[in-house]
């Protein structure tokens, strides 16, 4: 299969049935209603069901017993849609049942905008419901990297039992751009050996978050955090441009470093050395390409769709080693590419 147009919501949802997702539960909410709707006509073509629930707290407590059964699932929504299904989340997390859970990000706080923003960051990357945990969060840059994300997305949280974040915004979820769907991987992962079933005579097994017994609960807790680790260790994903002689640099993240990337371009132009620092996994952060520059740049310039979230996970990279500017734009919002320039010469002192 060559290369098609599509738009983000709809190529979301094709890389999904690509890799072998055959259910869907969600609901309908601007800016990710196309992926809803595509939904709806394709996976009865791959003998798969949509269903769209009464709620977006429905939602997620059916892909928890979809995931039970052993099955490629997951769910999608947009900022306050997500934040509903914060407690099934956690269920998910604590039942170690793997699923994939898209948020096309809006302006809020509250019902906010229908326009683009990075402003659940927090929510994704630091456990949006109780409990300790954490949860991959793959944010892509370009419709192509969906396609890839969502082979990564479903591989990871089938290897690991874990629920997966595919964090977009607004704009990627509008755009059009031509995708190639490439074969899908052939990367072994565990027999879901665990999963329920309903056929009489099969053995009777139980997923199950409520842990009564405390010591049993801390045991638990522990193997979660042992899980953690491994996932720091095999799965941190980023981009870097031009920061092997870069005197500065920029962090962005999704469309925002698309953005940014121009504004370096323009930067290099005027003879400043700039370069740029694109995390893709947005938890585990990476880490490592921030130590391996902050001994030899001159400072550092975060740059996101929101009033400054990421903007933490750079500052305890960066270990207070050197200065860190911040320019964001809020409630849907863009950032232009000279507006990010004119930060970069005021982070360069304005040489």
């Amino acid at each position: 299969m060559g290369k098609v147009l599509m738009k983000g919501n709809e190529v979301i949802a094709e890389a999904a049935v690509h890799v072998g997702c055959k259910y869907l539960f969600s609901y309908p909410i601007t800016p990710q209603s196309e992926l809803v709707a595509y939904m709806a006509k394709r996976l009865p073509e791959v003998g798969g069901l949509f269903l769209q629930a009464e709620s977006e707290v429905a939602a997620i407590n059916m892909v928890y017993g979809a995931s039970s059964a052993g099955v490629r699932v997951m769910t999608s929504s947009s900022s306050p849609g997500i934040s509903l299904k914060q407690e099934g989340i956690s269920y998910l997390v604590g039942a170690e049942l793997p699923a994939v859970i898209v948020n096309v990000m809006r302006g809020g706080p509250g019902l906010g905008s229908i326009q683009p923003a990075q402003s659940d960051y927090f929510q994704a990357t630091k456990g949006g419901g109780h409990g300790d945990y954490n949860i991959p969060v793959f944010a892509p840059a370009t419709l192509q990297e969906i396609v890839d994300l969502m082979q990564e997305a479903f591989d990871v949280a089938d290897m690991y039992r874990t629920p997966v974040y595919i964090l977009g915004d607004g704009m990627l979820g509008q755009m059009m751009e031509p995708v190639e769907f490439k074969e899908t991987s052939n990367k072994e992962l565990p027999p879901k050996d665990w999963a329920t079933s309903a056929v009489r005579g099969d053995e009777r097994k139980v997923t199950n978050s409520l842990r009564l017994d405390p010591a049993e609960l801390e045991e638990h807790n522990n193997h979660l955090q042992e899980k953690y680790d491994l996932i720091k260790k095999n799965e941190v994903k980023y981009e870097t441009y031009l920061t092997d002689d870069a005197d500065y640099i920029v962090a962005a993240y999704g469309t925002v470093a698309r953005i940014a990337k121009n504004a370096i371009k323009k930067a290099r132009e005027n003879g400043f050395k700039v370069g740029l620092i694109r995390p893709i996994s947005l938890w585990p952060f990476p880490d490592k390409p921030f130590i391996e520059t902050r001994g030899k740049v001159k400072a550092y310039l975060t740059v996101e769709m929101s009033a400054g979230q990421m903007l933490e996970d750079v500052r305890l990279a960066v270990e207070g080693r050197k200065p860190i500017l911040f320019y964001g734009r809020t409630g849907g919002m863009i950032p232009d590419a000279d507006e990010i320039f004119n930060k970069i010469i005021e982070m360069a002192g304005g040489e």
